[in-house]
């Protein structure tokens, strides 16, 4: 099974999770996380309902999504400029 690592604590694996960025390979994803968060739950809450996790996994999302997303908006940003 391929895994790639993608920062710090983030990796994909083939087949889990439908291949979303996960935590150190657990089967909590980014998307899990970042919802969490959104929805208002605290860190120290998240941690609570899921004990294998620890606050440097949450940070390592927190700035995985970041950079995703900016080079995300990079990217689509390019494509418009191609199309004007």
């Amino acid at each position: 099974m391929d895994k790639i690592k993608l920062h710090k604590t983030i990796t994909i694996e083939a087949g889990k999770r439908s291949d979303k960025p996960c935590i150190r390979g657990l089967r909590i994803t980014t998307y899990d996380i970042m919802d969490w968060l959104n929805a208002g739950m605290t860190v120290e809450q998240i941690i609570s309902d899921f004990p294998e996790l620890n606050k440097r996994d949450i940070q390592s999302c927190i700035e995985f999504m970041k950079t995703f997303n900016r080079h995300r908006t990079q990217s689509a940003t390019a494509q418009l400029l191609v199309v004007a």
